[in-house]
């Protein structure tokens, strides 16, 4: 064992204090990632059972000026992609269009607002 003063307070005992700190450390990563692992497990457990259950309506919508088969296309590959939307039917006949929607993530307010953006008026219609 070696053994070495520093000064008049400090004795340095070099091979166990070595072997000491190195078990300590492995303990202590050990403990450490253990925290860690206990940490992600509960954060995701409560992260799934705080999740809102998504409420999804559909609405009918009367576009007065879908006049052809463009103004179709135009309309499916605009609002389809509106934020909320998941599913989308146009009827060229009777000029109205079915959205069915995610109401967390969007409302008839602003679906009407995305029809006027592409130039079409759109109002809910009546049952």
């Amino acid at each position: 064992m070696d053994v070495r003063v520093t000064s008049d307070y400090d004795l340095i005992l070099t091979e166990t204090n070595y072997l000491f700190t190195f078990k300590n450390n492995n303990i202590m990563k050990r403990i450490f990632l253990f925290m860690i692992c206990a940490l992600c497990t509960f954060s995701l457990a409560s992260g799934q059972n705080s999740k809102k259950k998504d409420t999804k309506e559909t609405t009918k919508f009367l576009v007065t000026n879908m006049e052809c088969e463009n103004c179709v296309s135009k309309i499916e590959k605009n609002i389809a992609f509106e934020k909320g939307v998941t599913d989308l039917k146009c009827d060229l006949k009777t000029h109205t269009v079915e959205v069915t929607y995610n109401t967390d993530k969007t409302t008839e307010k602003k679906l009407i607002a995305a029809f006027k953006k592409i130039k079409f008026n759109a109002e809910v219609e009546k049952k």
